[in-house]
């Protein structure tokens, strides 16, 4: 909360309990600038911290237990959806106060987010990273603050260690190896001498992208039947999966045996793609996905995908009971992973139970 000259800026802060009682922040839109004299400038910020007070105060006098700021990536699939629902359920379940941003699939967004929450000096700060690379100043800050990051879904790079103190996520490397190895025993079944892949990945130097790449190519590496005809970059959204599929098709066309897809929105946009360019699905090219929401089950279920490897968007829990942790001095593992399975037609998916995502 800033102002200078005459002018005041206020970050809207949505303030409401939840069934236990405790405060809930929702932190969401653009700072609103209102052009105020100094004296009621001051004045309004005074009521705001107030207000600010006696959201945080149950009628008993306790203040909430946990207060977390969490940058969200965006809302660009279905996974990421489930996630952030999942993470405001946990949240509410365990009495902990969270300023949610959503940094709409920019890097910026989110590095200014954590230095919203480093100045409204939240307990613990969490962040799902878009890439990678360029973390090191605004960590570095929120050290100096002497807030805790936790890394959730996705991992980064730094120069310097112990910028964060840990990342609860899925494992992308297995879920890469998980997929490679199906496709080795799919190409022995159909007896497959030679199998030509295209690879659409995700977002270009995200920890998934790199992670299910190596994973998949570690697998299938022993195997000289498989060869991977282009990998192209279709950053996790369902356009770029048919953007990407149209141009693989006009390349290689008929020469596709796999389609190899990095996540279900991607994969459900390649789909229509094939079949407009009158190939079947799952039968014509082999279709692996990652990720396991219920649209891409249920097209498994028809049979136009062959293999889903499940990346479980459901990590609220983790991180919830890891914040609280770290607020009361405790020791946290480094690395937390949930346990996933992976579906395919090998057995019957109609026995598959409803996702929730």
């Amino acid at each position: 909360m800033l102002y200078a000259s005459r002018c005041f800026y206020v970050r809207m802060v949505k303030v409401k309990e939840n069934e236990s009682g405790k405060v809930r922040f929702d932190v969401r839109g653009k700072y609103q600038k209102m052009r105020l004299g100094k004296r009621w400038g001051i004045l309004l910020a005074a009521a705001l911290l107030l207000l600010t007070g006696c959201g945080n105060d149950r009628e008993d006098g306790a203040q909430p237990e946990l207060l977390l700021g969490f940058s969200q990536i965006g809302s660009e699939s279905a996974w990421r959806i489930g996630n952030t629902k999942d993470i405001e359920e946990q949240a509410s379940a365990y009495g902990v106060s969270l300023m949610l941003e959503n940094a709409n699939q920019k890097q910026e967004n989110q590095i200014d987010a954590i230095r919203r929450f480093i100045a409204y000096k939240v307990d613990v700060i969490a962040f799902s990273p878009i890439v990678e690379e360029g973390w090191d100043n605004v960590l570095r800050e929120a050290k100096e603050a002497g807030i805790p990051v936790i890394l959730v879904d996705r991992d980064i790079s730094t120069e310097t260690e112990g910028l964060t103190t840990c990342l609860i996520g899925a494992d992308f490397y297995a879920e890469g190896v998980m997929a490679g190895e199906y496709l080795i025993r799919k190409a022995d079944a159909l007896g497959l001498e030679q199998v030509n892949i295209v690879e659409i990945t995700g977002t270009e130097n995200s920890t998934p992208m790199r992670q299910r790449q190596a994973g998949f190519l570690d697998a299938i590496s022993g195997d000289e039947r498989m060869c991977v005809l282009e990998s192209i970059d279709g950053d996790f959204l369902k356009s770029r999966g048919a953007e990407c599929m149209r141009y693989l098709l006009e390349t290689y066309g008929e020469d596709i045996d796999v389609v190899y897809s990095h996540n279900d929105e991607m994969t459900l946009g390649a789909l229509p793609e094939i079949e407009s360019a009158g190939f079947v699905p799952g039968s014509d090219m082999i279709i692996i996905s990652i990720d396991g929401g219920q649209e891409a089950i249920d097209v498994l279920k028809s049979g136009k995908i062959n293999c889903v490897v499940e990346c479980t968007p459901k990590l609220g829990k983790e991180l919830m009971e890891t914040a609280l942790k770290l607020k009361a001095g405790e020791p946290v593992e480094a690395l937390i992973h949930p346990t996933e399975e992976i579906f395919t037609d090998e057995t019957d998916p109609q026995s598959i139970g409803p996702r929730g995502y």
